[in-house]
């Protein structure tokens, strides 16, 4: 069952270079479908809030060169729902962006802020949390962030220290980003830290007190540009406005400081699909550990991640724990544990032409 006070925003302007050579800046990974499933990040994330609040109340950030393919995969989205960037500036000013724009349009509203580039495996026990996440900001002016129980001591995560608090629901300590391997493992061992799944839940009103409390200048940019929401003007004032704001994340800017700030925890099946290595991680294996996607042939490999077009033939022999992934003219042949060098790698092609990245 729907809520009219329900909004959700997307965020939907990255690159996603760790999942190059199919994430390019032409056709990031939000519109590929990394799981062949039938749907892209975008479309998969989008679909997952359909049932929480009306199609009109959905709304996407991202960068005005994406804003055509995004209606093309979300034909229920009008054009004033997806919301353009000019620049890149973190998600900071995303969030403080569409804040201002649904306080607009409904000074009630509840949010549900999302990244577009998670999959959620148990999506039923996920809509359980979610709905208690937007009751508890419904009754408080708390900001809300969804936590998820580790498994392992993952130096790729976020993680959120938290106080005992009832049920489900605790205060936040401290937010502690990607830390080193010997500190995650003490994370994970004391029992009282999750990953940071980086979704947050907010009525409108909490999120922009805590901006115009912790992020002034950013607030006030926004506040100059409000006058012009809804005209021809706005993509002038949003550009005016995003020209004075620095490039800060909400984490750091605003869930930090601020001392209303709680944590529901809960295990939904959260992959955060990154990087090559999640992608491995999610998709089901053959008997030898491989994952493979497209038209391929595989002799004496084992673990190894195979992806490419359909139409292109695909023979491996001998390979062990490697990722192979072909797209658009650019190959790749890495070695699972150094994919962390993919950004390096991204650089060096970009040295070669834009048309490598």
């Amino acid at each position: 069952m729907t809520n009219a006070n329900y909004y959700v925003v997307i965020m939907a302007g990255g690159t996603g270079t760790r999942l190059w050579p199919y994430s390019r800046q032409e056709h990031p990974k939000q519109f590929h479908d990394f799981l062949d499933s039938g749907q892209s990040l975008l479309q998969a994330t989008a679909e997952r809030f359909r049932s929480i609040c009306p199609d009109s109340n959905i709304l996407v950030v991202t960068s005005l060169a994406y804003k055509e393919r995004i209606l093309a995969q979300l034909p229920f989205l009008s054009e004033s729902q997806v919301l353009t960037e000019p620049f890149k500036r973190n998600t900071a000013p995303c969030i403080a962006y569409a804040s201002y724009k649904i306080r607009q349009q409904d000074p009630d509203a509840l949010i549900v802020v999302t990244p577009v580039d998670q999959i959620i495996l148990e999506e039923a026990r996920f809509h359980h949390i979610l709905q208690q996440a937007l009751t508890q900001a419904a009754l408080h002016p708390v900001l809300l962030t969804l936590g998820v129980k580790p498994s392992r001591p993952d130096t790729g995560f976020g993680y959120i220290q938290f106080v005992e608090g009832d049920d489900e629901i605790c205060k936040v300590k401290t937010f502690t980003e990607k830390p080193p391997q010997e500190l995650a493992e003490k994370f994970l061992e004391s029992g009282d830290f999750v990953w940071n799944a980086g979704i947050f839940v907010w009525r409108v009103s909490a999120i922009i007190q805590a901006l115009e409390t912790h992020l002034v200048e950013i607030a006030e940019n926004f506040v100059e540009a409000l006058p012009h929401f809804g005209t021809a003007q706005e993509a002038e004032a949003i550009e005016t406005a995003y020209t004075k704001c620095k490039s800060i994340s909400i984490d750091y800017g605003v869930m930090e400081k601020a001392d209303n700030v709680y944590v529901i925890t809960g295990d939904f099946g959260w992959r955060d699909l990154g990087t090559w290595k999640s992608v491995y991680e999610v998709l089901p294996k053959d008997k030898h550990g491989n994952v493979s996607s497209g038209t391929i042939q595989l002799y004496e490999t084992k673990n190894t991640l195979v992806k490419a077009p359909k139409d292109r033939l695909v023979v491996i022999q001998g390979l062990d724990d490697y990722i192979v992934t072909e797209f658009d003219n650019v190959l790749l042949i890495c070695k699972k544990d150094q994919e962390q060098r993919v950004r390096e790698f991204v650089e060096d092609a970009r040295k070669r032409g834009e048309g490598f990245v």
